[in-house]
């Protein structure tokens, strides 16, 4: 996962759920990565481009991952999954690019058959499978919420997001 934020979170969530072995986070942010590990990460990357996509390497014998799920949004993200997924695998783009054009040609994708992949994600096809595991404390995906703040304080908690002051904003009352 390449992104330490709520979407990489529950992108790791998610992968544990799902009987993934070994989950690398992609993150430079200590809390944020910690709540990584309570969720299922095996291994925190810290670094990012060449040298992130090197440790990624390092920790996959050298061959990349399977599967990068691109939860930042932003084209070094991007260009970091190119370079950490293995021939034959899947780049997911999880949210909405921030980028208009991508290297998608040739030499970096159809040369290694990598699929690409990204979309709104059919949130509602997994609530009836998912809402027990989440009320019974199975899993706790509302540990991303680590701020509170009623309808004045949204553009105030939008800032805290952008500025990496808070994780994820919760809006009540």
């Amino acid at each position: 996962m390449i992104g330490d934020g709520a979407v990489g979170l529950l992108a790791v969530l998610s992968a544990k759920r799902l009987g993934a072995e070994q989950i690398i986070l992609v993150g430079r942010h200590q809390a944020r990565t910690d709540l990584g590990r309570e969720f299922g990460a095996t291994d925190i990357v810290s670094a990012r481009s060449e040298e992130g996509i090197a440790r990624v390497r390092e920790l996959t014998g050298g061959h990349g991952t399977h599967v990068v799920l691109e939860c930042v949004g932003n084209l070094p993200a991007y260009e970091q999954a190119v370079g950490a997924v293995r021939p034959g695998g899947v780049i997911s783009r999880v949210g909405v690019p921030q980028y208009e054009e991508a290297p998608i040609g040739f030499g970096s994708l159809f040369r290694h058959n990598i699929r690409l992949a990204g979309g709104p994600a059919p949130v509602r096809a997994y609530i009836e499978e998912l809402m027990p595991d989440i009320l019974d404390g199975t899993i706790e995906p509302g540990k991303v919420f680590d701020v509170t703040t009623g309808l004045d304080g949204v553009p105030a908690g939008y800032r805290a997001m952008a500025d990496r002051k808070s994780l994820k904003v919760l809006i009540s009352g």
